[in-house]
């Protein structure tokens, strides 16, 4: 969950002087965070406060897939009715079997520490009249779990850690600055950042990537603009494994308007809470593909509409829940309500149109139990790393569980380690491309159209090996090509690398092992 920022924390000095033109001339940090989501501010939250961290946002500090989050934070927290062990095998049955046994272990068994902490720093979950928590229910799991605040959680819990990290004095948040390559030294790393059109280096022991999805590889998709996959694409440059990139989740009730790249999502939530499926005959139709109906996973019910699709020759779908009673409706999801009324649908009274569109990614930057990637002293956590609790579908609302666990475990490493750090910082050399030309338009657009049509819900696999050529072809290109480094460039460049690696390794697994077997 994203938005590609840098957390590198200053001394009380720093911050009170810490103007641009200040900055530019403080280099040396012991931390560098890439990502303001929910895994970068939780992460920071968890450093030692001794440690120097500064916030640098690619753009707005809340734009971000973290703040997107709508459905809740599934988790097993002071509720006997449940068990971690429940919770695990929801997780894997949603996974596939694919699930990491232990970081799976983890996550399920460790959501009771960050749910308490985050209600601690103020998260204010919605409770039931009784004055205990309220847990809905979502596709895949067999127990009311999620905790939630109404249907936007993610941006509960993302300006609640927001406001927390402001109130540290070892904390500076700079906005709208791009980080535009990263480099091992000796000592840890240097990072090339782009703010108000100059660029700053800064150097740090050790770093930790939380940049989120890469949503934006595809025409349409429910992350926000910034989910371009630039972790990921750092991380492989500088040798990290990358791990299941083809392991990516379609979110099967996105709001179907084509004239808008980014789908607004239709909580997993509503489903939850009794929502029907329907299609161009206005009949529900899940009873066809999977006995658990509405409440399958995410992926099950993705593919059936896709199926349902040729059999009726129709892509028309729709999501209705206009059978509850409306009162409940506007108090559970005001946000949803209101957003699908400014588009002209009024969710309490008629069947609202959805498709499946891209949401989530389950694969990336393969790190151990703590954060650790296989480049010494680079973490990685969030929607960027791949820790293998999901499989290869994630179950609703782990999402949020894994960025607060796996976030906290790369923080505490990190803190064993602070005292054995280097006590000097060597500092990487970044070219100048001032000189060069901008990049042409167009390359996102062919990259984003070619993974729409072959690597959708159900992958073309007679196109795989075409549609890899042709974006090897493009990712040449920008390699061998000098351009201005600019935010078009980087982002560009990360699309490019990241849909090569994903059509990379899903022709190998679903084409090469196929012909082995």
């Amino acid at each position: 969950m994203y938005a590609a920022i840098f957390i590198v924390v200053l001394s009380n000095f720093e911050r009170r002087n810490a103007t641009y033109g200040i900055f530019t001339q403080m280099k040396n940090y012991d931390v560098i965070i890439a990502g303001s989501g929910i895994a970068g501010l939780y992460a920071a939250i968890n450093l030692n406060s001794n440690l120097k961290i500064l916030v640098i946002c690619k753009k707005e500090q809340l734009l971000c897939n973290s703040c997107l989050a709508q459905g809740g934070i599934a988790g097993v927290y002071n509720n006997p009715d449940d068990d971690p062990e429940f919770h695990k095998h929801d997780t894997f049955v949603a996974g596939g079997f694919k699930n990491n046994p232990e970081t799976t272990d983890i996550l399920v068994n460790q959501a009771h520490t960050d749910i308490q902490r985050i209600i601690e720093l103020g998260v204010d979950f919605d409770k039931t009249s009784d004055g205990d928590y309220h847990r809905t229910l979502e596709g895949g799991h067999g127990k009311h779990r999620i905790f939630h605040h109404k249907d936007s959680t993610g941006r509960e819990i993302l300006t609640t850690l927001a406001k927390y990290v402001n109130t540290l004095s070892n904390v500076t948040v700079i906005e709208n600055a791009l980080l535009c390559d990263i480099k091992k030294t000796s000592t840890g790393f240097s990072a090339n950042i782009l703010k108000d059109e100059k660029f700053i280096t800064a150097n740090c022991h050790y770093a930790i990537l939380a940049t989120g999805g890469i949503g934006r590889i595809y025409e349409f998709t429910t992350n926000s603009a910034i989910a371009t996959g630039d972790g990921i694409a750092f991380a492989h440059r500088l040798g990290a494994n990358i791990k299941n990139l083809h392991y990516i989740q379609f979110h099967p009730t996105a709001f179907n308007d084509k004239h808008k790249r980014q789908c607004f999502l239709i909580s997993e939530a509503v489903r939850g809470e009794g929502a029907y499926l329907k299609n161009c005959h206005m009949q529900r139709f899940m009873q066809d593909y999977d006995d658990r109906l509405e409440l399958a996973p995410r992926d099950v019910v993705s593919h059936s509409i896709i199926y349902e699709a040729g059999k009726t020759g129709s892509n028309q779908f729709y999501i209705d829940i206009s059978h509850k009673d409306s009162k409940f409706i506007k108090e559970r999801f005001p946000m949803i309500y209101q957003n699908l009324l400014k588009a002209g649908y009024d969710l309490t009274k008629e069947p609202v149109p959805i498709y499946p569109c891209q949401h989530y990614l389950m694969g990336g930057i393969e790190v151990d139990t703590e954060s650790r990637t296989a480049i010494e002293n680079l973490y990685a956590c969030g929607e960027c790393s791949c820790t293998g609790v999901h499989g290869n579908n994630r179950l609703a609302s782990n999402s949020l569980l894994e960025a607060l666990v796996f976030s906290r475990h790369a923080a505490c490493d990190i803190n064993s380690k602070v005292a054995n750090a280097p006590k000097n910082f060597e500092t990487a050399q970044f070219e100048d491309c001032s000189c060069y030309p901008t990049i042409e338009k167009g390359i996102r657009t062919e990259v984003r159209r070619i993974m729409q049509s072959t690597y959708f819900v159900i992958p073309n696999l007679e196109q795989l090996q075409n549609a890899r050529n042709q974006v090897e072809e493009i990712l040449n290109h920008l390699r061998q090509t000098k351009y201005k480094i600019d935010r078009d460039y980087i982002e560009a460049y990360s699309i490019t690398e990241c849909a090569f690696i994903i059509l990379t390794q899903a022709y190998e697994d679903l084409v090469l092992n196929k012909k082995e077997k």
